[in-house]
């Protein structure tokens, strides 16, 4: 079928008046370009599972996408289970999220599921807890994480507590696109009483395991600075605080509320420049002694702490060693500790475990694969789960959720900072001390935005390139070896299977890696390097002359792929 034709099935199966509308006013005014961008396919699960745009069209998330993919998912459930059985829903804050997770609810107890639903926007994490706390077949949250505002998302975590993997992903993409057109889903709507809402006692359950998992539990008095951006950690957070004993906790007061607006940020993604401009201005307004700030959903953390020139933001690979460090120098379970990172986060975590004497392991990139790689060596019998983290500003600290998790992972890191406050250090002087125990190593990232069809393509042909033609240096660095993380994958353990990223090895033992990102329209090209360092370094001039480098090398090799 033609565009035109692929868009009328669509809307004849739309059970959405707006966004059949939307797409008929494109029909009638002949816009091939945009009917292709809204048609041109279907969204798949990726690195952290369905998201897109809102709007009309199989390419964007609307009602018709959520209530096949609803459809989809529980139809693979009873052909694994034999028959329905528990799901949890939750939702973030986002203007269509709460629409959403209420015609995935009436698709699941249509199907005869027994659904546990979070009456109010609340956190990721605390919905995948939920999850595996009440041993749910499957949990689904609405949520596009801290993508941009126009998006949403849809993420699902399998029997296990863990996003969904490979062959599972594959079989409910399968069973999707087996479903019927939308308004032919059976569906109840309103929902009947056999969905039941969840009440407050679990986030004391949450709580509960939370701190359960804490280093160290006696909390000094830090005067942090908190922000959700708009999104829907603020409560919890300030909650989870407030329960393990800070008391000098200052929100930023016109980011706190839920907002699916955004109305102070231009992009709800702490790692942004100017995202976290309020909460580094109200704290230097009361001298506070750190900043926390998650992402929308909840699932990340950002930190921010002062020094000598003001306020610097740590970088993802900076907390997690941070955190990796306190979790293993505080290991109190006669298992061993497990750790593990994604392959594009820094390799010092390999060091910093060695050192403690932890098991490491990388994973390809997203927590459905730290997780699940987790469970495997549990089950057998290398040790139990401590900590991991990837450098996007993801953390998972112990086994109450098999997720990133930014709420417990704030608590975590201010406990670290209390801890080092009565010892007169700072967070600079810890990472300092990890760095002079094992290795300095730094990183540096470039990222090439490439929406739409046509940046698809460019995307695709830089990788493709990549794969037939390396530079024989980089930024004055020689390459030494490249590792194509698409082919071998038969010699890799399962959390390493095959995938669209390619590594050239560096002089020097540093290393450049490439990728498209899983979540957005962007080529992302990762450094890192490692200097070894002597007594007399200075530690400051060495790590700023090293970051310089790791940042010529990262836009160098952005260059050579014209991108």
């Amino acid at each position: 079928m033609d565009v035109f034709e692929r868009t009328a099935s669509w809307i004849a199966g739309d059970p959405d008046p707006v966004t059949s509308k939307e797409l008929q006013e494109l029909v009638d005014a002949g816009d091939v370009p945009a009917l292709e961008e809204r048609m041109g396919g279907t969204l798949r699960f990726g690195t952290a599972g369905i998201r897109g745009p809102v709007g009309a069209g199989s390419a964007r998330m609307n009602r018709a996408v959520v209530i096949r993919t609803t459809a989809g998912l529980a139809s693979d459930l009873l052909d694994r289970h034999g028959a329905p059985g528990l799901v949890v829903v939750g939702f973030d804050a986002r203007l269509s999220s709460r629409r959403f997770a209420l015609d995935a609810i009436g698709v699941l107890t249509s199907a005869g599921f027994d659904v546990r639903y979070f009456p109010q926007p609340s956190p990721t994490p605390l919905i995948a807890f939920a999850g595996k706390e009440l041993g749910a077949q499957a949990t689904i949250v609405v949520t596009a994480s801290h993508n941009p505002p126009r998006d949403n998302g849809y993420k699902v975590y399998d029997d296990n507590g863990a996003q969904i993997i490979p062959p599972i992903d594959e079989r409910i993409g399968a069973a999707i696109d087996a479903v019927g057109p939308a308004n032919g889903v059976p569906r109840d709507d309103p929902l009947p009483a056999s969905a039941q809402p969840l009440d407050a006692t679990m986030f004391d359950r949450y709580w509960d395991a939370v701190d359960a998992e804490r280093p160290v539990t006696v909390a000094g008095p830090l005067c942090i600075v908190m922000t959700p951006l708009h999104g829907v950690g603020g409560q919890p957070l300030l909650d989870v605080l407030t329960r393990a004993g800070y008391t000098d906790v200052h929100p930023v007061p016109d980011q706190f509320e839920p907002d699916g607006r955004f109305p102070t940020v231009a992009f709800p993604n702490p790692e942004e420049p100017g995202a976290l401009d309020r909460a580094t201005s109200m704290a230097s307004a009361i001298n506070a002694d750190l900043i926390v700030a998650n992402d929308p959903d909840g699932d990340r953390l950002a930190v921010v702490a002062p020094e000598a020139a003001g306020w610097r933001a740590l970088t993802g690979n900076e907390i997690g060693i941070l955190l990796s460090d306190h979790v293993l120098g505080h290991w109190r379970h006669r298992a061993r500790p497990i750790v593990l990172n994604t392959v594009v986060s820094s390799p010092m975590l390999a060091e910093v475990a060695a050192f403690h004497g932890a098991h490491f392991e990388q994973t390809l990139t997203g927590f459905k694969w730290i997780w699940n790689a987790s469970l495997d060596l549990e089950a057998a019998g290398v040790g139990r789960f401590a900590l991991g983290f990837e450098e996007a500003l993801g953390y998972s600290i112990g086994p109450a959720v098999r997720d990133k998790d930014g709420i417990s992972a704030a608590l975590v890191f201010a406990d670290m900072v209390a801890e080092a406050a009565g010892e007169g250090r700072a967070v600079w002087d810890l990472l300092e001390a990890v760095a002079r125990r094992c290795g300095l190593w730094v990183s540096a990232q470039y990222s090439a935005h490439r929406p739409g069809a046509e940046g698809r393509h460019e995307i695709a042909a830089a990788m493709t390139r990549l794969g037939s033609e390396q530079p024989v240096a980089v930024a004055g660095r020689d390459v030494t070896g490249v590792t194509d993380y698409r082919l071998g994958a038969d010699s890799r353990p399962r959390w390493l299977p095959a995938t669209d990223l390619v590594g050239l090895s560096l002089t020097g033992g540093g290393r450049v890696l490439v990728r498209p990102s899983g979540t957005e329209p962007k080529l992302k090209v990762y450094v890192d390097l490692r200097h070894d360092l002597a007594p007399t370094d200075d530690y400051p001039t060495r790590e700023a002359t090293l970051k310089d480098e790791a940042g010529r090398i990262a836009a160098g090799m952005a260059g050579w792929l014209g991108m």
